[in-house]
């Protein structure tokens, strides 16, 4: 069996490789289209091709992460095909390769397909993908969302303070930060307002240029307003540098671990967290498709040709491949706005797959 693994793991790796070694040229290059209208326009410093071509680099280990269950299916697929078409497998069947068996030892291969899957996404796309908006931060002057910056929410002991931060520069610090404080009856207390900031030691923030105002009852003896300026002010706070890149960068490209951290920061602050959540679960199952790949990819073996090439049993497989990420993202958008339970939301389109792959595998192996 050393020698049937040996000759079925070679000929996949080979496959999945080349297949994905193409789909990543092929995402490179549109990345890089989208980038050549910048190049040359300035910002903070001349955005060149040599950047742009740096950035486009940095988001393949973001595209490998997405692309490697569809690569193993159209991997498997193709070399279970061509296995069966040139008759190799049906000599590996008779020499006690039985369906269990083969489908033991995909799976064996789909588990090593599923870490690197994990690693990948967890370990090199997310460090890869904030250097990449660093880049193109750095020489087109800032990341930012929206029209209005990320919006972040803090709930203390005796008050409640919302967070408005405009941009994140190149250097790390924060441009044009503005904090509403509230009491527990939900009446505005404070207000700071800083054209930038930077963070400090563990529990604060260090607001340059500030003015607070502090909004009380007026009274014969004081103003409503009491109006400050600082050069620097120490504003203490729990919102860490990941919480406010975690609202500045898209959460698919978020690890799993800062996915569950800021989604837990949201539910203690009461705030609506359904999109992380998401996202976080997706995180957790995702890697798991590569399983469901290999055993979707089994029966393609067990076919039976009469003539001609392999074309449409690959283009077959390509189309599942695609059709499970349209689901996977489809799911995740209505489960958003249908309030479903994220987990089940995350897991469904891979249950969904696991049974049409075991269906398929119980009609055209066992029952056959």
């Amino acid at each position: 069996m050393k020698t049937v693994r040996r000759l079925i793991y070679s000929e996949v790796f080979s496959a999945i490789a080349f297949i994905a070694l193409a789909f990543l040229a092929l995402f490179f290059f549109f990345d890089l289209v989208d980038e050549l209208p910048a190049v040359g326009r300035g910002g903070v410093l001349d955005y060149q091709l040599s950047h742009a071509l740096l950035y486009s680099a940095l988001l393949i280990p973001n595209h490998l992460y997405e692309l490697l269950p569809i690569a193993v299916l159209i991997g498997c697929v193709y070399v279970l095909t061509r296995l069966a078409q040139s008759s190799e497998f049906t000599i590996l069947r008779t020499s006690g390769l039985g369906p269990w068996r083969a489908l033991g030892t995909l799976l064996q291969l789909g588990l090593m397909f599923a870490a690197l899957t994990f690693v990948m996404g967890d370990y090199i796309a997310p460090p890869a993908d904030r250097l990449a908006q660093l880049v193109k931060a750095r020489y087109q002057g800032r990341i930012t969302v929206g029209q209005t910056g990320a919006w972040l929410k803090e709930k203390r002991t005796a008050s409640t303070a919302a967070v408005n931060v405009r941009s994140l520069l190149p250097d790390g610090t924060m441009g044009i930060v503005r904090i509403f404080e509230f009491d527990d009856a939900g009446h505005l207390v404070t207000t700071l307002q800083a054209p930038s900031a930077r963070f400090g030691p563990p529990g604060s923030w260090t607001l340059l240029d500030a003015e607070r105002m502090d909004l009380g009852q007026a009274t014969s003896d004081a103003p409503a307003i009491a109006r400050e300026t600082f050069g620097e002010l120490t504003w203490p706070t729990t919102l860490t540098t990941e919480m406010v890149a975690s609202t500045l960068i898209n959460p698919t490209r978020m690890s799993t671990v800062d996915l569950f951290m800021y989604q837990r920061h949201l539910k203690e602050n009461q705030q609506t967290g359904q999109r992380y959540e998401i996202a976080f679960w997706r995180k957790v199952f995702y890697p798991l498709s590569c399983l469901v790949m290999v055993v979707l990819a089994l029966p393609f073996a067990y076919l039976h040709f009469r003539s001609g090439g392999i074309t449409a049993y690959v283009f077959g497989g390509v189309m599942a491949g695609i059709s499970f990420v349209l689901l996977n993202n489809v799911f995740g958008f209505i489960g958003n706005l249908q309030n479903w339970l994220p987990w089940l939301t995350a897991a469904a389109p891979s249950i969904l797959y696991s049974m049409i792959s075991l269906a398929a595998f119980g009609w055209l192996v066992l029952r056959r």
